[in-house]
């Protein structure tokens, strides 16, 4: 699907609002994904993204066995560094970070602002951390600091390289979308991606996939994952799709009802629907919970 569009991979370091990060992003007109820390390097090597963002998280740089990246997959791609990102990408280009004096969460002012922080009209921003860059790599300069957090961001703009230890993704950063999107312009995306396209590009690649007369067989629970793949198969291929419901007794009050009629009713699905209760209580029979 990502083929026709530029791309933006946001790695998760295990961060709280990496999947806010994505969200940011295709506001912006911007495809982007999510992708492990763990699996990130083959990722990025195999698929060259038009930038990469690298998000916050729990845990410390410092520690031993800490979420890691080798960063020579990034060469040649812009990267945006968001606090555990920052610190990060501070410490494998040779800058250094300390754990803070006092441990930051809430909300902060910016007391000086240049390079792509620039563009920010107001000066208040969340924080949410630990440790904090204390020095930057060379080639990089800081772009902004706060009374207790002397790299608020850094920059090498050379090499389009960024980071900042706040977290332009939420609401409380206030101009937090407008750093985002000056780092999405310096990086080249275009907007270029839409909902729209991804509905009409996978009914396409669904289409080609299953052929002109071929069947799809879809499980489906009623969450939303299998609901929309349901969709997509529907619009697809229409009853072709043949969408299998198991209501096995242990569902909430009434939502097989609901599965149901929202399959059958708003979706008109091929639906095949089973009542399983006493298969399952029985393979339930004596079990307890350990």
């Amino acid at each position: 699907m990502t083929g026709t569009h530029q791309k933006v991979l946001v790695v998760d370091f295990g961060g709280q609002y990496t999947q806010l990060i994505v969200r940011r992003v295709r506001e912006q007109g911007v495809y982007s994904e999510m992708v492990p820390w763990t699996t990130a390097f083959e990722r990025i090597s195999a698929e060259r993204p038009t930038a990469v963002i690298l998000s916050g998280g729990p845990r410390s740089t410092l520690e031993p066995g800490a979420p890691d990246l080798d960063f020579s997959c990034l060469d040649g791609i812009p990267v945006l560094g968001i606090c555990y990102g920052q610190q990060l990408m501070a410490k494998k280009l040779g800058g250094s970070v300390e754990n803070a004096s006092h441990k930051e969460y809430g909300l902060r002012n910016l007391t000086s602002k240049s390079g792509i922080v620039g563009v920010m009209d107001h000066d208040q921003v969340w924080m949410s951390h630990g440790d904090q860059v204390t020095s930057v790599p060379e080639g990089f300069t800081v772009t902004s600091s706060t009374d207790s957090c002397p790299v608020a961001a850094m920059e090498n703009a050379a090499q389009r390289r960024f980071g900042v230890q706040f977290h332009p993704e939420v609401t409380h950063t206030t101009s937090g979308k407008d750093l985002l999107k000056a780092f999405l312009d310096e990086a080249g995306l275009v907007g270029d991606w839409t909902t729209e396209n991804f509905v009409e590009e996978e009914i396409a690649k669904i289409r080609a996939m299953v052929g002109p007369e071929e069947k799809v067989l879809c499980a489906v629970s009623g969450g939303v994952d299998s609901s929309v793949m349901a969709a997509l198969l529907i619009r697809a291929i229409g009853d072709r799709a043949v969408c299998v419901f198991v209501d096995h007794g242990l569902l909430r009050y009434r939502e097989a009802e609901q599965v149901i009629e929202t399959f059958g009713g708003h979706f008109h699905a091929n639906l095949k629907a089973y009542y399983e209760h006493d298969r399952f209580f029985g393979a339930l029979a004596g079990k307890k919970d350990p």
